[in-house]
């Protein structure tokens, strides 16, 4: 570990100072696409102007023999569009890849000026943050970067479970970190073949009413990703970064896909990733607090004035801690509704009901 006072000094000569905290922009949806599919190329424009983040993905879902098109495809897309608001993020390849090395390489030196977050999928511990973090400083400085290109890891691996504490502060570059099911399953030897989401056959089931094991007997489906999500949350609180819920791979349920969005949500994360167009607006919907909760996030820090002492409002005791609840929601509120008109009169006219 590096001494703290030289945790935020440049690892290269030449490359741009490290942010002491990390920008927090809306990031409700981390959209996926393969830029070296002409087809979906040639959607950029108007994806970006839907969603949060859109991602250039170089790894997973891209053929080996389609690697270098995906790439040189990013760099192209990257170039020729401007994304506005929208942040620009692309997943590399694995560091254990013949890939990697390439995509980082080119990458920043013809478009770091254009991206925001690099996204490293397995990420097994802090050695691996390390490994990058001297990489990007070095590239940095060659092309002159301004602006220190930030982190995402993907928790993966069961070592990376282990570890994620450490890989949340392991530079101070890290913006976030996503859950991985599908690979997570892999390496712990789970017994599920669905990315992301429940299993019908992890549950828990009532007692039974009688001599007869199996009458009237109720069971509830359970998260298999419950543990993992809340240690993700905690470690990524603990070090100012944030958390994100993974892919969704069924992309036709959308009732579940909404489900474990909001399960997510409700433990803090950000946001998810979306696989198909269908799931950006389930994400937006999700990850935007309700108006009703605003409304009512609103009317209890009005109600607590300096955020000392108790009130009753409704039968309900609120104190320092609820008035602390109530300004994450209101301040998540207030920057999303900064760049969503409709959302901003919706927030507002749930408030003004309220009120009333």
């Amino acid at each position: 570990m590096r001494s703290p006072k030289d945790f935020f000094a440049p690892l290269a000569v030449g490359a741009p100072e490290p942010l002491r905290q990390i920008p927090v922009p809306p990031s409700r949806m981390i959209h996926f696409f393969d830029p070296g599919n002409e087809k979906m190329a040639a959607k950029v424009p108007d994806l970006a102007k839907k969603v949060d983040v859109l991602l250039g993905n170089l790894e997973d879902a891209v053929r080996a023999d389609r690697k270098e098109a995906a790439r040189s495809g990013l760099v192209t897309i990257a170039k020729a569009n401007d994304f506005g608001k929208t942040q620009l993020w692309t997943r590399v390849n694995s560091l254990d890849s013949p890939w990697v090395l390439d995509d980082l390489i080119t990458l920043v030196t013809e478009i770091g000026d254009k991206l925001d977050v690099i996204m490293v999928p397995k990420v097994e511990g802090a050695q691996d943050i390390h490994y990058v973090d001297r990489l990007l400083a070095q590239l940095e400085a060659r092309a002159g970067l301004t602006k220190p290109l930030l982190v995402h890891a993907i928790l993966e691996t069961a070592g990376g479970v282990a570890n994620v504490e450490e890989i949340a502060g392991a530079s101070p570059r890290m913006q976030g970190i996503s859950l991985g099911p599908a690979d997570l399953a892999a390496s712990r030897r789970m017994k599920t073949t669905r990315v992301g989401g429940g299993h019908p056959g992890y549950l828990v089931r009532t007692d039974p009413i009688g001599d007869d094991l199996n009458e009237g007997r109720t069971t509830y489906q359970q998260d298999l990703w419950h543990y993992t999500v809340a240690r993700m949350v905690d470690a990524c609180a603990a070090n100012g970064i944030l958390p994100y819920y993974g892919p969704f791979g069924d992309i036709r349920d959308v009732v579940a896909c909404e489900d474990q969005f909001r399960n997510a949500f409700l433990l803090g994360c950000v946001g998810a990733w979306s696989l198909h167009p269908v799931q950006i607006d389930i994400a937006k919907k999700v990850f935007s607090p309700s108006p009703e909760d605003v409304a009512w996030a609103r009317r209890v820090i009005a109600a607590m004035g300096d955020g000392t002492g108790a009130v009753m409002i409704d039968g309900k005791m609120q104190d320092d801690a609820s008035v602390k609840q109530c300004r994450v929601v209101a301040e998540l509120a207030d920057a999303l509704a900064a760049d969503d008109p409709e959302l901003a009169a919706a927030y507002d006219a749930a408030t003004q009901e309220a009120q009333a």
